[in-house]
């Protein structure tokens, strides 16, 4: 029985109201060509629709339809209000227990080899954070971002990160150790959680690494969390990073 095997990759899914996706994304987590154990951590961010419902069904599924999975953990935000994005980041990660963190975005879908790919990764860049190439649904969504986040070369992920984060957060996985040596995310004020942790990252020297696949289908609609940070707010990151390498 493996119920007692450790984990060596939690899969970290914060949930905010995405009804309309969860059996899409969960589906594709049961898919997975992963041989190894590895662990599924939702944390639901008071989420006011039928989310919670979702969850419970899956959570009583997830490991007879793969017998890979051997921990699911679902944790809640029971006070008044969401927490935002990076909260429930840190939360689910909190309530886990793998050695490596895969972050998967309620609202999207992985290929069935993502996580055997990006675990490949993580072992031959353990200081690394590893994303990977991705599709985005509608595909005519955010085209110009897409196009050049996608043909960024192994070099260009450095010399380009001034511009903007290189690698999504969507299709990052990582080691908990450079999760804690960042020190985890900030709570959500608006700002953009994982541009400062991209360059807290870099400024500690981590490394960055893409897997040139496509390993993700990466969602686009109208609530997006990304919507609602400030591009000035971006901007004035990107300028407090670049100025502190120079």
């Amino acid at each position: 029985e493996n119920s007692m095997a450790e984990p060596v990759l939690s899969l970290i899914i914060p949930v905010y109201n995405a009804e309309p996706f969860l059996e899409e994304c969960f589906q594709s987590i049961v898919d997975q060509t992963f041989q190894q154990n590895f662990e599924v951590s939702i944390y639901n961010d008071k989420s006011t629709d039928g989310s919670a419902l979702i969850i419970a069904e899956w959570q009583a599924k997830f490991k007879e339809l793969n017998p890979n999975i051997v921990s699911v953990v679902v944790g809640l935000n029971d006070g008044t209000e969401g927490k935002g994005c990076g909260f429930a980041k840190n939360k689910s990660i909190a309530q886990s227990n793998g050695k490596f963190l895969c972050f998967l975005d309620s609202d999207d879908i992985m290929t069935p080899d993502r996580l055997e790919e990006l675990y490949k990764a993580c072992l031959e860049h353990p200081n690394s954070i590893i994303g990977s190439n991705f599709k985005r649904i509608p595909e005519d969504a955010t085209a110009r971002y897409t196009d050049w986040c996608i043909g960024l070369t192994t070099e260009q992920l450095l010399t380009q990160r001034f511009r903007e984060v290189t690698i999504i957060q969507p299709t990052w996985c990582l080691s908990r150790d450079v999760f804690n040596a960042v020190g985890g995310y900030l709570p959500d004020t608006g700002e953009p959680e994982d541009m400062v942790f991209f360059y807290k990252h870099l400024s500690l020297g981590g490394g960055l690494y893409k897997v040139q696949k496509d390993l993700l289908i990466y969602r686009w609609h109208e609530n997006m969390t990304s919507h609602k940070i400030n591009r000035v707010t971006l901007m004035r990151y990107r300028v407090r990073a670049f100025e502190e390498q120079v």
